[in-house]
């Protein structure tokens, strides 16, 4: 079953925790009237699978894809999982490439994989840029209207989370399989500089079939 409020979360980042907890880098953006969190997964907890997520950083997009997000409203919008849009798809999409994503290397010899701390220097220069504006793929959860948010406190609780492919899931996972829904990070910084964030589960199949879900072996030997 694909995710529900699939989309994008336009904003200004105004915070953010990097051990707020041990599983995600929280983001705190602003629409120019409503705050939101974004909730970044930095480590898996997939039984019997690498902790270590895959990531794939790029600084250069599309011109279609840039114009499209410039002109996009602030705050959370719905995107249509189909191609032909901005809805951001790994394996179908082109501008993610699963052959170049790896395990998020150490930052000093000896060091524990950190995914953190490429994401605290990219939002500390984000926050640093007046100008820099954050794009979150993934699904939306709120208002909260009588909750405030867990880490930021603001209220009603909003946000958005599944920064990361949504696709190739097996097991308990397997309900937010879908085609053209994945998530990720995008910054524009001053001068039309760009970053972009693509993460994966080591526990997830790049091999998906056309609802997403994964192909398995037998399939693929006798297409063979």
């Amino acid at each position: 079953m694909p995710l529900k409020q699939y989309g994008v979360l336009k904003g200004r980042p105004i915070g953010r925790l990097r051990d707020a907890d041990d599983d995600h880098y929280q983001i705190l953006v602003t629409d120019g009237k409503t705050q939101h969190r974004i909730a970044v997964n930095v480590k898996s907890s997939a039984p019997n699978a690498p902790s270590d997520l895959l990531f794939q950083s790029v600084d250069q997009l599309p011109s279609s894809l840039t114009k499209a997000l410039k002109a996009a409203k602030n705050g959370y919008s719905a995107l249509k999982s189909k191609p032909g849009g901005i809805a951001q798809d790994f394996v179908r999409g082109g501008i993610a490439d699963p052959t170049k994503m790896v395990p998020v290397p150490p930052d000093k010899p000896g060091a524990k994989n950190d995914l953190k701390d490429t994401l605290e220097d990219r939002m500390k220069a984000a926050m640093d840029d007046d100008k820099a504006v954050i794009y979150a793929f993934g699904e939306k959860w709120g208002p909260e209207k009588k909750k405030k948010d867990q880490y930021f406190h603001f209220k009603p609780g909003n946000g958005i989370h599944d920064i990361h492919m949504n696709q190739g899931n097996s097991g308990k996972w397997k309900k937010d399989n879908g085609t053209w829904q994945d998530g990720c990070l995008m910054i524009e910084y001053s001068g039309n500089k760009w970053f972009a964030l693509f993460l994966t589960f080591q526990s997830q199949t790049f091999s998906t079939d056309d609802k997403g879900n994964p192909v398995k072996m037998a399939a693929k030997k006798a297409a063979k």
